[in-house]
Formats: structure tokens, sequence, C-alpha cells
């Protein structure tokens, strides 16, 4: 058992600067002498305003404010789900203090994102991502209509009262307003929205949207609402869930962090690479290895190039192109009109992953992206600039899927780990499968607790046999993310397959955040 006690809560400021697609280059941080080095300036940086991401994962709202409180701060927004930390008020010295606090990871300065999008003026995105060739078949064929999945849009918000939706969209929260109205009153996100899941332009014509506004009129806000939006859906998403985000800025790691914490909840998301006509890798989220990142291409199959100052984003962060320039899509107040960007692109790759979900709905966001980049049209896009060349394809979703839960599975919800108490079970179950397990049975295990060595951890097969993936004691650290590599050969995949885990010491508690089984 352990005498001393770990820090319970660890805060960073972040400075963000967004961009609906449009990115912006940080700065090299500023020597201090006083703690970690935080960036004196970023471009559209918001005054005062400061993101702060702590080290613990046991942090709550009251260890944020007296945090803050203790060097001149004012917490104004605070995050617990896609990452532990805040957003605050305070002068530039007060946070380069708070960076060297002991309990902080991370403080950046808060900057402007901004949704772009071109408008122009038939929906020729649908037509080009059923089938491998040009020219355009004047058809789209879809396997599903993505019924089986919600697909979370965090834009400027959506039109979800609208026609075109059939009654499948909803309002999920507004964090320019806070309130539970995420009307959009600027566009840009309905017209994603559109391109998601509307009956006549849509990829997924069934599929369930829920609006989260993080973007003001003038299609902007600061990282610290984004964030904020982010984790409202790690916390809320009903699964399978995707998350979309046609928004993108200078790079920076605290953005980066909230949405590997999204799909570490077993969140599938799409991000766009931005349409400045640089290298992707500068751009948050685009350069977030975990999520999918979408270049644009037009009607050609050409790299977009969207006016003379403006083109598709490029590179080895970027993940495959989908159809950018000139997409016709749902209008806010009703109607249609055309825009143009890696905004347009992602959606359409949204909506293939809601297919994807609808015929697979046990598939981890692993297993999501994997099948979308294997299955995609590979060598047709000219002027890649060193992108993967790969096209969305939605094709090979017009056979018979294999059983959906054969692939392996993650487990939907949270579950809490007492201290010093009983185990507690996190469950995968697998459908109707003929086949065995794997020699080489992958086991994804992410659990927030503050001390991992106080935790035991079996996986439990079908038949009850009992696999030790971890025993208390030895090195700790602050939470645990592990994959393991089990022998299931002799097993047959059908059935519950539990993650078990148990707190043997005294003094913490923790969470059971994500398990994940693929065969």
């Amino acid at each position: 058992m352990r005498e001393n006690l770990r820090p319970r809560w660890v805060s960073a400021i972040a400075g963000l600067s967004l961009a609906v697609c449009a990115s912006m280059s940080a700065l090299p941080a500023v020597a201090s002498p006083v703690g970690p080095a935080v960036q004196a300036w970023v471009p559209d940086a918001v005054p005062g305003s400061y993101l702060v991401t702590f080290k613990a994962s046991t942090v709550n709202t009251a260890d944020a404010r007296s945090l803050a409180a203790e060097y001149g701060g004012q917490v104004t927004r605070t995050y617990d789900a896609a990452l532990r930390g805040f957003a605050g008020r305070m002068t530039a010295a007060q946070a380069q203090r708070l960076a060297a606090d002991p309990a902080v990871a991370s403080v950046e300065p808060d900057s402007l994102a901004r949704a772009t999008g071109t408008q122009n003026d038939p929906t020729w995105g649908l037509d080009r991502v059923d089938q491998k060739d040009l020219p355009l078949d004047k058809k789209y064929d879809y396997a599903n209509k993505g019924d089986g999945a919600t697909v979370y849009v965090l834009d400027t918000g959506t039109d979800y009262r609208q026609s075109e939706f059939g009654g499948r969209a909803s309002s999920g929260y507004d964090f320019v307003d806070s309130d539970s109205d995420a009307s959009d009153c600027q566009g840009h996100g309905t017209h994603v929205s559109g391109t998601v899941g509307s009956t006549t332009y849509g990829v997924a014509k069934g599929v369930k949207i829920v609006a989260v506004r993080v973007l003001g009129c003038n299609g902007s806000a600061p990282w610290s609402t984004i964030v904020s939006g982010i984790d409202w859906v790690t916390k809320n998403a009903r699964k399978p869930a995707v998350l979309t985000m046609s928004i993108g800025g200078g790079a920076t790691s605290t953005v980066d962090q909230a949405v590997q914490g999204a799909v570490r909840a077993g969140i599938t998301v799409t991000v766009a690479a931005g349409n400045e006509g640089q290298d992707a890798c500068n751009v948050s989220p685009a350069r977030t290895p975990e999520a999918i990142t979408v270049a644009a291409s037009d009607i050609q199959d050409k790299r977009s190039i969207f006016n003379s100052s403006q083109s598709s984003n490029y590179g080895s962060c970027t993940d495959l192109f989908g159809p950018g320039s000139n997409i016709t899509s749902t209008r806010n107040g009703g109607g249609t009109q055309q825009m143009s960007g890696t905004s347009m692109a992602t959606p359409h790759v949204a909506g293939a992953a809601a297919l994807y979900l609808t015929a697979n709905p046990s598939a981890t966001p692993a297993q999501v992206t994997k099948a979308l980049l294997d299955n995609a049209t590979p060598g047709k896009i000219s002027d890649t600039k060193g992108s993967p060349n790969k096209l969305l394809y939605t094709g090979f979703l017009g056979g018979t899927p294999n059983p959906p839960s054969c692939a392996g599975g993650t487990s939907a919800d949270d579950v809490a780990i007492p201290d010093a108490g009983d185990a507690v079970t996190s469950t995968v179950t697998i459908g109707s499968c003929d086949a065995k397990g794997t020699s080489g049975t992958s086991v994804a295990v992410a659990i927030k607790h503050p001390y991992s060595a106080d935790l035991k951890i079996d996986l439990v097969t079908p038949s009850g046999k009992v696999v030790n993936l971890e025993q208390a004691g030895g090195v700790s650290t602050i939470d645990l993310s592990k994959t393991y590599t089990v022998d299931t050969s002799g097993e047959s995949r059908t059935g519950d397959w539990k993650l078990r885990v148990q707190d043997v010491y005294r003094f913490d508690t923790g969470v059971i955040d994500n398990f994940a089984l693929t065969f």
C-alpha cells in the first residue's frame, strides 16, 4: 500500500486558433525563467484567455477554480471527458506562473477558429463516391441509409428543423450562447449536415444528426469553445457515433488531445485537412493520427483549388480525399447552395462512416478507419503533393458484410472503479459468429485512474477463461492506455467478453473509459 497520495489535479492553459478548414501556424514558444514556456503570441489570439490541461484524471470544477484563483486567474470553461482541464482568464504573467505548477501539463493561449467555404453554384459528390472510375454515371447507390448511427456535427449549428432532415436532426447544445438551441445563424453547419445526412444531398440518408454549435455567426470562435463541444460529445454520444469537425487552426496539443480522448471513448472522428494549400501536419486537429483527416478533390479527380489563394491542404497527415469543390447541399433557412472546401469533403467521409457503422455497429474507430481507407479508390487524384492517393469509395458497402461483431467490438459505457472494492466489468458482446478467436487478438484498454499500480486487470472470455493482463503493484502511471495481445484461438468469438478490473489498494477511484477487442 502506498504512503503518499498523488496530485488530484493538473492544469494547462493552451491558446488555440481555429478556422473551419483554415489553419494558422503557431510561433515558437518564448523561453521563460519561471516554468515551461507559454507562447507569447498566436494569430487571432483571444486577449487574456488561456487553455489549461491537467496531468491527473481525477479533477473537478472545484479543483480547477481553486488552482486558477491561486494564480490570480478565473475559470470560464471546464473539461472533464475528452481531456481534463479548463479555459481561464488571466494575464500572461499569471499564465506563465501557472504553467510551472506541478499539477499542470500544459498552458496555451486561446485563439480564434473560423469556418471557411467558398460559395459558387449537380450533386456530383454523391455520384463520385459510389463508383471507382470516371465518367460519372448519374446514380448514387447505397446499401443502407446510415439509420443505425448518429453523427455529431460541430460547427456553426444546423437548421435542424428543415424538412430535408426528416425529423432526424436535433439540437445537442449551443456553446456560443450557452443554451440548448444549436440553430445555425451562418449557414456553414447546415451545409455540412446536409452532406452528411439530408434526404436529397446526404451520403447517409437515414442517419441521426445532432447539432453542436461551437462557432459564432461570423464562423469563428475560440478554441476553448470548440474543446467544450468535443468534451460534451465525448460524454453524451449515443453509439455507434461519428463526430465530424470541418474546423481547423494552428497546431495545438490541447485540441489534439481532446480529439484523441473522443476516439478513446469509441467515437469515430472525421476532420478537415484545411484550405491553405499547406502541409496538413501544421494544422490541428488535422494532424491528429487517430482522426480521419480529409483532403478535397474536384469533379475531375484533381486536388481541389478553390481560388487564387486557397487550395486543399495535403501531405502525410491526410488520410484520403473526398469531393470538396462546388458541392450542393442544404441552405440555412431552406433551399440549397453550393460551397467549396475541405469542410465539404469531410462530411462525405462522416456519412460513409455512418453507413459502415450501421452495417457493423460494434466496429471500433480504428476498424472504421481501416475499412474506409482499405476500400478507398487508389491512384485517381492528380497533384496529391505527398498525400495518400486514396479517394473515398462507398460501393464496397453494397455487398452483405460479415456479421457485424465478428471483427471485434468496443464497450459502450464508462464503468466506475470503486476504491479497494469489488471487481467491476466492462463488456463487449459478439453476436452469432462461426469464427474462432485468433492467436493475435488485440485488447485495447483505456482506464482513468491516478495510480495504475492499484489495479488488477483480467480479460474473461465467453467460456469463463481468465487471462491476466496486469497484476497490481509495480511501476505506476497516471491513467492507463495500453493494448495487449492475447491468444484467443481456442475460443468461439460468440458471447460476452469482459474486461475485469479491481482496485486492490485504498485511496483512489477510477473509471474504465474504453475496452476494445479486435480479432
